[in-house]
C-alpha cells in the first residue's frame, strides 16, 4: 500500500469520527464507499485499522479513543483544533485536485501573487527554537526595503495574508511583518528568551484583523444588516465575540466586543449599504464622515 494511500485512509478516518463516534464495521464500510470514489484501496483489517490509529496520533495529535459501553471509537479532546482543521481542510483541497485531470475546465483559481508562504517552514522553526532572524522587508509606502533583525514571536493570518509577529530589535517593539514583503530569510543561532506574557490569542482576542491598539479597551457594537446580508454575515461570522440579538425576515442584529481598529472600519464600509452601525454613537459618527469624504470626490 502507498503512503498516499495510507495518508489518504487517515484523513478519511478523522473526517468520519469528526462527524459521529462510529463502530469500526461503519468505518469500514465508510472506506469502501470512498474507495469506489477516489479509486484507492481504502480496505482495512482491524490490526491495519489500530496501527493507523497510533499514527494519527503522532502525525496530527488527535487521540482516538475506544467506549467499551457504545462499542464505538470517538475523538477524545484535541490539543490543537484549529490547527487539526485546517490541516484536514488543506488536504480536502488537494485530494479534490488529484483526483481530477484537465481542472481548468472547473476550477477557477483567483489570479493572486504568491503570499510568501514558501518562508513559514523557516519561521516557525525560528519561532519554537526561539532563534532571532533577518530578513529584507519592503513596506508598501517606502522606494526600498531595509533590512529587519527581530525575535520572532507567532505567525497570524489574516484575509488570505499571513504575518510575523516579531520584536523589532531596532526600538524594541512589537510589530507585524507581511510575509509577501518579506525576503532573503536568515535564521540565526543567536537565541533569546520568549516572553511569557506574549500570547497571540489574548493579544488578538477582541481585535479585527491585523491591527492591536496599545491601550484601547474593546467596547460594545451593535450592527443592523438587511435580511439578505444576514445570511452571510450568520454563515460566515465577523468575528468570534459574535452574538445574534434578533433575527426577522427583515433585520439581522448582532453583538460584538472589539477594538475599533482600521482593519474593522475598512470592513464595516466594504459592507455599503447593507449595514447600519447601531452602537456606539461614535463609531457610527465615524462611519457617517467616511462615506461624506468617499461622495465628496464624486462631486
Amino acid at each position: 500500500m502507498s503512503k498516499r494511500e495510507s495518508i489518504n485512509r487517515y484523513f478519511l478516518i478523522i473526517k468520519k469520527l469528526r462527524r459521529n463516534p462510529s463502530t469500526f464495521d461503519e468505518i469500514a464500510d465508510y472506506l469502501l464507499r470512498e474507495s469506489e470514489i477516489q479509486s484507492y484501496d481504502f480496505n482495512t483489517s482491524k490490526r491495519t485499522f489500530q496501527r493507523d490509529l497510533d499514527d494519527i496520533r503522532s502525525l496530527f495529535s488527535i487521540d482516538i479513543q475506544y467506549d467499551f459501553s457504545r462499542k464505538v471509537y470517538y475523538i477524545s479532546d484535541e490539543s490543537e483544533p484549529e490547527m487539526n482543521i485546517r490541516i484536514l481542510e488543506a488536504f480536502d483541497m488537494l485530494n479534490a485536485l488529484n483526483l481530477s485531470d484537465g481542472l481548468s475546465k472547473y476550477i477557477h483559481f483567483e489570479k493572486r501573487k504568491p503570499q510568501g508562504t514558501e518562508n513559514l517552514n523557516g519561521l516557525l522553526h525560528a519561532i519554537k527554537n526561539c532563534f532571532q532572524i533577518y530578513f529584507s522587508y519592503q513596506k508598501f509606502w517606502d522606494d526600498k526595503p531595509e533590512k529587519r533583525y527581530v525575535e520572532p514571536y507567532a505567525l497570524k493570518e489574516f484575509r488570505n495574508r499571513w504575518y510575523l509577529m516579531a520584536k523589532d530589535n531596532k526600538d524594541g517593539k512589537v510589530k507585524s511583518f507581511g510575509l509577501d514583503r518579506l525576503k532573503d530569510l536568515d535564521i540565526t543561532r543567536r537565541t533569546f528568551k520568549s516572553p511569557n506574557d506574549y500570547i497571540i490569542e489574548d493579544k488578538y482576542r477582541y481585535c479585527f484583523g491585523i491591527i492591536t491598539p496599545d491601550d484601547q479597551e474593546p467596547e460594545e457594537i451593535i450592527l443592523s444588516f438587511n435580511a439578505f446580508q444576514g445570511k452571510y454575515i450568520k454563515s460566515l461570522p465577523l468575528h468570534e465575540t459574535q452574538q445574534i440579538i434578533s433575527d426577522t425576515d427583515k433585520e439581522l442584529q448582532i453583538r460584538l466586543k472589539l477594538c475599533i481598529t482600521f482593519d474593522f472600519i475598512m470592513e464595516l464600509l466594504s459592507l455599503g449599504e447593507n449595514m447600519k452601525v447601531l452602537k456606539p454613537k461614535s463609531l457610527q459618527k465615524l462611519i457617517k464622515n467616511r462615506l461624506k469624504a468617499t461622495l465628496a470626490q464624486y462631486e
